[in-house]
């Protein structure tokens, strides 16, 4: 991509990333974007069908990020442990996009995709760690999952309050005894 055209991309995906710290999506317009990023609004639309559109991209983004670093891992011979604890680096290290992709209009499943990946993964791992019968591993993942999802997002809205670690045991202890006869 040429180098021209990452940077205008930045600017405006920072520049709507700095105004939702300060208010909500449905506030938010392409003419104050563009204005902020001093940027013409034909250059917005080259790249964007609108606010909604340009929030879906940086969501997208993350979500590229961690699955490429997530798939990485689980070439390993993983761990729940080091595996929840390198997904929630990830995360710490973008903080603040956090912060924001949680609490634009309380959206807490753009990582959906990655949780998907995430849930196939363990739950062919937990078949062969385990002689519970496959449906209840199933209902126990899909409540595993989303019990992790609640957590990160509990934790990202008291500010990562609690070291990385914590929250990896948090999740990994309930994920390993969660499907256990």
């Amino acid at each position: 991509m040429d180098r021209r055209i990452k940077y205008t991309k930045n600017t405006i995906k920072e520049t709507l990333l700095q105004l939702l710290e300060e208010k909500d999506i449905n506030k938010i317009t392409v003419s104050e974007i563009c204005k902020i990023a001093d940027i013409n609004r034909a250059t917005f639309y080259r790249y964007y069908i609108d606010v909604y559109d340009l929030l879906e991209k940086i969501e997208d983004d993350f979500t590229e990020k961690i699955k490429r670093l997530s798939s990485e891992i689980l070439k390993e011979d993983y761990n729940i442990q080091t595996y929840t604890e390198t997904l929630l680096k990830i995360c710490y290290e973008d903080k603040k996009l956090m912060k924001i992709l949680f609490n634009t209009n309380n959206n807490i499943y753009f990582l959906n995709e990655v949780l998907e990946d995430t849930y196939q993964k363990c739950y062919d791992k937990w078949i062969k760690l385990s002689n519970v019968d496959e449906d209840k591993i199933a209902s126990a993942a899909i409540f595993i999952f989303n019990g992790a999802l609640g957590t990160l997002n509990f934790w990202v809205k008291n500010d990562f309050d609690k070291p990385i670690e914590e929250i990896a045991s948090i999740i990994t202890e309930l994920s390993t005894n969660g499907i256990k006869n």
